[in-house]
C-alpha cells in the first residue's frame, strides 16, 4: 500500500472520530433552546401562575387543572397548584402566599366571597391579576368565569320532567356554600314550583374528601327507607361526584327503575355513563379541560394590560346517553358525538395566538 493512501485512511479514521465524540444536541435541547428564545422575545413567556384550588376531587377537577397547566404552558408559562382540601381558611392563606412569592398572576377555583375578597383586593394592589372561577369574588378588574349553572340544571331537569310525564317522585343530591350550587338550587326550586306533580321525596349532599363514596352510602340508606318500585323515579344530582355515588348505589340495590341526571362532565363520567343499562342517562357540562384553557387566556389579556369582562359565562352542552356510541369514549373524543363539546376559541386573541405558535413552531 502506498504511503499516501495509509495516510489518507489514517487522517479519514481521525476526523470520524473526532465526530463521533462530539456531543449530539437532542430534539429535547432544541425544544428547550426555541422555548428559550421565544421566552426572551416575547414579553408574556415565562409567566410564573399560581391556581388557588378550594378542593381538589374526582376526575372533574383532574382535567381542569390539565387544562390550566396546558394553556400556560403552551403560553411558555409554568403552574402552580395551591390545594385547600375544602378549608376556607387554609385557601386564604394559600391566595396570601401566592401574592407574597410574588406570582405573576393567580387563578382561583371556587371559594368564598368571605375567604377570598381580602386576598383579592390585596394581589391588585401588588399589581397581580386575578381571574376567578365558580366563586362569588365582586372587585372591580377581577374577571369571573360561570359555567352556566342556572341552564344546566334547567336542562337537565326539563329532561327529567319530559321522561317521568311530569309527574314522580324524585331525590335531590346538592350541598350548599358554592357559588355554582346556589345558582343550580335556584333553577330547582323554580322547577319544582313549576312542576307540581313532581315530588321531592329526599335531599341530602356533603362535599367531603370521598364525596362519591360518602354519598353512595347516604343513597343506599334512601333506598332502604323507600324499597318499593315507583316510591323513588328519579334522582337529581347536581354534581358529578353526586351522580356517581347515586349510581352505584342504584347499581347495587337492582333498583335500574330510578334514573339519574347529573351536572358536570369528565372522562370516568362517561365511563359510567356508556356502561350498559347504566342508570345516568343525562348530563349537562362545560368541557373541564376548557373551562381551565378559557380561565388562563383571560388572566394572559390581563397580564397585557388588556381590560377584560367582569364576568364570563361558559356555554353548557346537553348529553344523553342514546347520543354516545357502544364504543368507549373520552371528553377528548366527545366532540365527535356531542355537538358544540370541547374546543372553545373563547379568551383568544391574535396577540395570544401568536406567543402559542412561538412555542408550537
Amino acid at each position: 500500500m502506498k504511503k499516501t493512501t495509509v495516510f489518507l485512511i489514517i487522517i479519514t479514521l481521525v476526523f470520524g472520530l473526532l465526530a463521533a465524540c462530539q456531543p449530539k444536541v437532542s430534539e429535547e435541547s432544541n425544544a428547550e433552546a426555541k422555548a428559550g428564545k421565544a421566552s426572551s422575545d416575547h414579553p408574556l413567556a415565562g409567566k410564573k401562575v399560581a391556581l388557588i384550588m378550594q378542593i381538589n376531587l374526582g376526575t372533574f377537577s383532574a382535567q381542569y387543572i390539565e387544562g390550566v397547566k396546558e394553556q400556560v404552558e403552551s403560553f411558555g408559562g409554568k403552574v402552580q397548584v395551591f390545594t385547600s382540601e375544602g378549608d376556607l381558611a387554609k385557601m386564604s392563606s394559600n391566595l396570601d402566599a401566592a401574592i407574597n412569592q410574588k406570582f405573576d398572576g393567580i387563578l382561583i377555583d371556587h371559594g368564598t366571597k368571605e375567604a377570598l375578597q381580602s386576598g383579592v383586593e390585596k394581589a391588585k394592589e401588588q399589581g397581580i391579576p386575578v381571574v376567578v372561577f365558580d366563586a362569588d369574588v365582586e372587585s372591580e378588574g377581577v374577571t369571573v368565569l360561570e359555567q352556566g349553572d342556572r341552564k344546566m340544571a334547567e336542562q337537565t331537569l326539563n329532561k327529567l320532567s319530559e321522561e317521568l310525564g311530569g309527574k314522580g317522585e324524585i331525590v335531590k343530591i346538592w350541598v350548599a356554600g358554592f357559588a355554582p350550587m346556589e345558582r343550580r338550587q335556584a333553577a330547582y326550586k323554580e322547577f319544582l314550583e313549576q312542576n307540581p306533580d313532581i315530588k321531592e321525596v329526599a335531599a341530602f349532599g356533603a362535599a367531603t374528601q370521598n364525596t362519591a363514596l360518602d354519598t353512595q352510602a347516604q343513597m343506599e340508606a334512601i333506598l332502604k327507607q323507600y324499597p318499593n318500585k315507583g316510591d323513588i323515579d328519579a334522582v337529581w344530582a347536581a354534581w358529578d361526584e353526586f351522580a356517581k355515588g347515586a349510581v352505584r348505589a342504584i347499581e347495587a340495590a337492582g333498583r335500574d327503575e330510578i334514573k339519574v341526571y347529573g351536572i358536570d362532565m369528565s372522562d370516568e363520567d362517561l365511563q359510567i355513563i356508556q356502561k350498559e343499562g347504566s342508570p345516568w342517562v343525562a348530563s349537562a357540562a362545560v368541557d373541564p379541560k376548557d373551562i381551565g384553557r378559557v380561565q388562563v387566556r383571560f388572566l394572559y389579556q390581563k397580564l397585557a394590560g388588556e381590560e377584560t369582562p367582569a364576568t364570563v359565562k361558559l356555554e353548557p352542552v346537553f348529553i344523553e346517553q342514546d347520543q354516545l356510541p357502544e364504543e368507549a369514549v373520552t371528553t377528548d373524543q366527545l366532540h365527535e358525538h356531542v355537538d358544540g363539546w370541547g374546543a372553545s376559541e373563547q379568551g383568544y386573541n391574535e396577540e395570544l395566538k401568536e406567543l402559542e405558535a412561538s412555542f408550537t413552531e
